[in-house]
């Protein structure tokens, strides 16, 4: 009933892009002290040469002076500290000045609010911490779905099990952009797969195999094929959607006109320009909500954060041509793009690189966001204050779980529906961290 009710009233669109950094993204080089006072303290951990390459790791005032980050209402921050985007991230800083952009500090994996005392303690039961932190692949697969790796849901699937109701097209609710990941799948939500270049096809069943007709025939009645196993039947399942709607889906897509230039040689751009021209074939497709998941490689800067700092530069035109596409359909406050990572990382260095942490910030952007200020707690820049745990890891003080049910509220799902898409959601204080408009 809840999932039949939940978007019954909507005749509008909407939709959510979660924009994965894979590796565990380096927060410490992304938003970066500017102020005098905090710069010093950044610079006396991280300001000294890698010992191979003699390359500085910290970045300079100087450096960053172009892209600081002035709330547009006067805003304090812990210990008065004055952020600077990476030099690297020039389009987002503009589009922070424009009010569509909105860091959301020091964000991770939490099952109930924990201060460092109660994180020390050995009572795991009465102060319960997420499992096997500092993991990629278990973190990440709590990022997406609460739950470490082996979770069957995430909590995009779960909100797109709710949304399918509102759509003609179903099986266009939840789209996967790059590869597999648990965020998407729900209890009954199942991704449908497009590439860049759009919906594969199987190629040999659309055309004849070695000049054999009949054996085209035999082949897509073996991927069709069902049988009572689950798995086969699943996988048969998934086979005859493909075969069924890749024609109508790049259909839709040639007569999907996005004139906004995505550029070349950009992987995450390449993965947003075809969701900007599914969106602008919404109507062709049957949809009213959707949920998309695209994702960069590169983040697991163990030795080189020089490198990170490129892929800051692609993450940031990526967005920022997303964004510029969204305005050209007039979709804009339609449409909301937000970051997501395996974990931060450690404010100490191992040589040029930063290691595993916990927390670490993130941004949203688009028409719907109360951009052009801070959300969250901002930390101490320390590698001993009782906000980090050791090594400057920092001790989550916004939940991932209040990060998306922010999102799923402005989705337009229902309060009463909010513990289905985060079950540890009663447990904190907020259901709302405020970045996003009601509209």
């Amino acid at each position: 009933m809840g999932e039949a009710a939940a978007f019954s009233a909507t005749d509008d669109y909407k939709a959510l892009v979660c924009v994965f950094l894979s590796g565990g993204n380096d927060h410490a080089n992304t938003l970066i002290p500017f102020d005098a006072a905090n710069h010093v303290r950044y610079w006396g951990i991280r300001g000294y040469p890698d010992p191979a390459t003699g390359k500085l790791v910290a970045l300079s005032r100087q450096q960053l002076a172009s892209t600081v980050l002035q709330p547009r209402q006067e805003q304090v921050l812990t210990d008065d500290i004055v952020y600077s985007l990476s030099p690297w991230i020039p389009r987002l800083k503009a589009r922070f000045d424009e009010g569509v952009v909105a860091p959301i500090l020091n964000v991770g994996t939490l099952e109930a609010p924990l201060t460092r005392a109660q994180y020390d303690s050995d009572d795991h039961a009465r102060y319960p911490r997420p499992r096997f932190l500092f993991s990629h692949n278990d973190q990440r697969s709590t990022w997406q779905s609460s739950r470490p790796e082996g979770a069957r849901t995430g909590w995009g699937g779960r909100m797109a099990d709710l949304a399918q109701s509102a759509n003609q097209n179903a099986m266009f609710t939840a789209i996967n952009v790059n590869g597999t990941s648990v965020f998407l799948s729900g209890e009954h939500a199942i991704p449908y797969r497009v590439t860049p270049r759009g919906a594969p096809r199987f190629d040999a069943v659309s055309r004849s195999i070695q000049g054999s007709s009949t054996a085209s025939r035999a082949l897509e009645t073996l991927l069709r094929s069902t049988d009572p196993n689950l798995l086969r039947a699943d996988y048969a399942k998934i086979n005859s959607r493909s075969l069924e709607y890749a024609g109508f889906v790049n259909d839709a897509l040639k007569n999907a006109s996005v004139a906004t230039s995505f550029g070349t040689k950009n992987d995450l751009a390449d993965q947003l320009a075809v969701v900007a021209r599914l969106i602008s074939a919404r109507q062709s497709l049957g949809v009213r909500r959707q949920i998309f998941y695209v994702t960069i490689k590169g983040f697991d800067s163990h030795s080189n954060l020089d490198l990170h700092q490129k892929r800051l530069g692609d993450v940031d035109f990526a967005l920022d041509a997303f964004f510029g596409a969204t305005l050209e359909l007039g979709v804009a406050d339609k449409v909301t793009a937000f970051t997501a990572s395996d974990f931060g990382r450690t404010l100490s260095l191992n040589g040029s690189g930063s290691d595993h942490g916990w927390g670490g910030h993130h941004f949203v952007i688009g028409g719907s966001v109360k951009g052009g200020r801070f959300y969250g707690r901002a930390p101490q820049v320390s590698l001993t204050s009782s906000d980090q745990i050791g090594r400057g890891r920092l001790l989550p003080t916004t939940s991932v779980d209040e990060y998306s049910a922010t999102l799923a509220k402005w989705f337009g799902v229902p309060d009463a529906e909010m513990t289905s898409i985060q079950p540890n959601i009663g447990r904190f204080s907020r259901r709302d961290v405020g970045f996003l408009s009601a509209n």
